[in-house]
């Protein structure tokens, strides 16, 4: 046989004594050496695939200056063939087309992509079996074959030639654009379409026609060639298939294979009650003509009196056959109770009895989180919202119901020296009925892609639909090093403590997990994180600090540029520190762009809206982070400081109370409403909430400064200085915000001191100066050249 990438041979391999197909390849394929040794480093891969429904490569070589490749021989006829045979039935055609979707998915995982699926290069063997034939032939002869510049000119060249693979082009093929395996799904989606049809949907007089109907023109339902009970899925599936924006289209075939599958698996289903409606009717028939037609006798065994239980039986039999397979076919088409969309992962549980281990449970409840968050159409509550459950033994419907979810996720770590057993249920919240259970024995070592393997199963229990790159999504790891994996889970665990002290142990972690893998780009934005988190809520010096948590984001994004928080943190430092507002808000939109679920990124916008006078804007975005996160305390609490440079100071004061309630230890909603208090001139409240505060975090600087200008503007000057002489202390011995000491002397009425503090704040780059544009407790100062300068 001959064809357009040379002729095919039937030959004997005489050594294994099997019968093999031997290709010789045109000898002007080879003419330049460095595509013979592409060629060959390439079919090498291609010969690596080994796949049922994939042509087996034994051999390529030459002799004599003949190439050739030697194949399995493939005893059958091509689908070109079948179909012009005879009319491809619809199980038929949706059996060839799952084999040849299975052969492009274990292809494209290898990284091949064929380039040049059609009729022709699909075989069916006698037993139904189908083979693709060439794969990855068209790339390796690139420049001789479809797809590559030249060829896509030499077509376009000869008008009233039609091509047989120009035809099977997708969009990015006929413009001479990358190829990626996109491009093999739209060819088998006009595969499909023409073993339904009977016709392709692409067609014209002209190559120049076809490839102008490929790029501009949808071609009409596939349902229109076929009969009027043909399912409207087909329909749907094909035109996903031949979408012209590859983005809109099937991003892998392991998606493709999904709905095909489940289409065929319907038809199944049907076909099976139908029959067995059928047999009922038959049985049903058969008793009544028995009953009716056959005389009664006591003594005959087989009369038809003796004979009617067993038909009633039997079509008894067949009517409860037919009730399961109607359920079946309930379940299938998707008529069973709703799909779950919602689901609280709760904080897992030590067993261990070793609190060394918490941040292992910890840990892997927050990743989990952080997976299962990524899937499509899947509500995921925050961790905020499920750790308050941490050590409670609370019912899921409780839980159920307070959260707004219809599954809760339980899990259980017992670790016993470098073995770890995690067993992990799924409950329906509702009814509290357990939907799965799973048992995974592993050891330290399996820790990273346990996560992914948690999250793969369940997504699968819930049904979540998955493309490819939410495939990507839960199986990617961001190291491979258990070691390096646990010192991060550790740093997480001590970071969100919140202290000082539990930061800084959190940022040695982190170093820790870089120490051993230097590419852990998770790690480097977790250090990012600590050090940012240490010159605001720690109080340490943010010449030091600032600088550091600026290098590791930008270190993150250099390692992994779709990594949300490290845009986050980055345009964070930007804004406090740099005040490079432009490049902050640049860094945060992207932040928000890879993750619109990231109520950090949200909180860091709304305060650089604020600074920039968009108030609006501002109470938008703080608002959507108490959405994603509505016991998020800090986040929470950060929409009173909008609110009070929106000068709502009632609404403020408000928000600070429930925040309160939900979350009385937290210092912060203490702090803000104290600052609520001091613009309603409610001056002893205000005290009141600063001292909350303070006990609440023994080094924050800026509560001292609520409560020194409250006694000071409350006429207690002598508790004011006090406070003032504190706070002196502190950044003696160890630091103490110089925007926070300028605040107590505006407070106390000396402005040339306030000055002083505040230029000091600018020099040492204290990030709170950026609250001089929209605190209003400075609005009386505005008047003075020193403060606007």
């Amino acid at each position: 046989a001959s064809g357009g990438m040379g002729e095919v041979y039937l030959a004997e391999d005489v050594k294994l004594r099997r019968r093999v197909a031997l290709k010789i390849l045109p000898e002007d394929m080879f003419a330049d050496k460095s595509r013979l040794l592409r060629f060959e480093r390439e079919a090498d891969v291609v010969s690596a695939l080994n796949h049922p429904n994939i042509l087996t490569i034994f051999e390529f070589g030459w002799e004599s200056n003949i190439h050739l490749l030697a194949s399995e021989f493939v005893k059958g006829e091509t689908l070109r063939s079948r179909i012009g045979s005879s009319n491809l039935r619809l199980p038929e055609t949706l059996d060839i087309a799952i084999q040849i979707a299975s052969a492009l998915h274990a292809a494209h995982q290898a990284g091949v992509v064929h380039r040049d699926i059609k009729p022709e290069n699909i075989m069916i063997r006698d037993d139904g079996y189908v083979k693709v034939l060439d794969f990855g032939l068209a790339k390796l002869t690139e420049g001789i074959t479809s797809g590559s510049d030249d060829e896509t000119r030499r077509i376009l060249s000869r008008p009233g030639v039609i091509m047989g693979t120009v035809t099977y082009m997708s969009p990015e093929q006929t413009r001479a654009k990358t190829i990626d395996a996109r491009s093999d799904l739209f060819s088998l989606g006009v595969v499909l379409y023409e073993m339904l049809a009977g016709r392709v949907p692409f067609k014209g007089e002209t190559t120049t026609d076809v490839i102008a109907e490929i790029i501009q023109k949808n071609p009409p339902p596939v349902r229109r060639f076929m009969d009027d009970d043909a399912p409207a899925e087909l329909d749907r599936i094909i035109g996903k298939t031949l979408e012209k924006n590859r983005e809109e289209r099937y991003q892998t075939a392991a998606d493709l294979l999904i709905d095909l599958k489940h289409l065929q698996k319907k038809l199944e289903i049907t076909a099976n009650i139908e029959a067995a409606a059928t047999n009922v009717e038959t049985i049903n028939n058969h008793v009544t003509e028995a009953s009716i037609d056959r005389p009664t006798t006591r003594g005959a065994a087989f009369t038809g009196t003796a004979r009617k239980p067993w038909y009633a039986l039997a079509a008894l039999v067949a009517l409860m056959l037919a009730a399961v397979l109607a359920l079946g076919y309930w379940y299938y088409n998707g008529l069973n109770p709703k799909q779950i969309d919602s689901i609280a992962v709760m904080p897992f549980v030590n067993e261990s009895g070793n609190s060394d281990v918490e941040y292992l449970s910890d840990g892997m409840t927050e990743t989990l989180i952080s997976s299962l968050s990524q899937l499509p159409n899947l509500n995921v509550k925050a961790r905020s919202s499920v750790f308050r459950y941490k050590g409670k033994d609370t019912d899921a419907q409780i839980i159920g119901k307070e959260l707004n979810v219809q599954a809760i996720l339980k899990g259980r770590v017992l670790q016993r020296g470098r073995d770890l057993i995690l067993y992990v249920e799924l409950v329906e919240a509702a009814t509290e009925n357990s939907l799965w259970k799973q048992t995974y024995n592993k050891t330290l070592t399996n820790l990273v892609s346990l996560q992914s393997e948690i999250a793969q199963d369940v997504a699968d229990k819930l049904k979540v639909k998955l493309s490819g790159a939410d495939e990507q999504k839960l199986a990617k790891n961001y190291t491979e090093n258990a070691e390096a994996y646990q010192f991060y889970l550790k740093g997480r665990y001590h970071l969100l403590k919140t202290t000082r002290k539990e930061i800084e142990k959190g940022g040695s972690y982190f170093q820790q997990a870089i120490a051993i893998d230097p590419s852990y780009a998770l790690a480097y934005a977790g250090l990012a994180d600590a050090n940012r988190t240490l010159a605001m809520a720690g109080e340490r010096p943010p010449k030091e600090f600032m600088p550091m948590a600026k290098a590791a984001a930008a270190k993150a994004i250099e390692l992994d540029e779709t990594l949300a928080e490290a845009h986050g943190i980055l345009g964070f430092v930007m804004y406090w520190y740099d005040r490079d507002w432009d490049s902050a808000e640049r860094e945060i939109r992207r932040s928000i762009e890879l993750d619109p679920n990231n109520s950090d990124s949200r909180i860091y916008y709304a305060h650089l809206l604020s600074s920039t006078g968009r108030v609006s804007q501002s109470l938008s975005e703080a608002r959507r982070s108490s959405e994603l996160e509505p016991l998020n305390a800090r986040n929470n609490a950060l929409e009173c400081q909008f609110l009070l440079a929106a000068g709502q100071f009632d609404e403020a004061l408000i928000k600070a109370k429930k925040v309160i309630d939900l979350n009385p230890d937290h210092w912060l909603p203490h702090q803000q409403a104290a600052a609520a208090y001091i613009e309603k001139g409610m001056y002893a409240e205000a005290v009141v909430e600063s001292g909350k505060s303070i006990e609440r975090n023994e080094f924050a600087t800026v509560p001292r400064a609520f409560l020194g200008y409250a006694l000071a503007r409350s006429g207690m000057r002598a508790e004011a200085e006090t406070v003032l002489n504190e706070l002196l202390r502190m950044r003696k011995e160890d630091y103490a915000s110089p925007y926070s000491i300028a605040m107590v002397y505006y407070g106390l009425g000396n402005h040339d001191e306030a000055i002083t503090w505040l230029e000091n704040a600018v020099e040492a780059r204290d990030p709170r100066v950026v609250f001089l544009t929209m605190d209003p407790k400075w609005k009386n100062f505005r008047g003075d050249t020193r403060f606007e300068d």
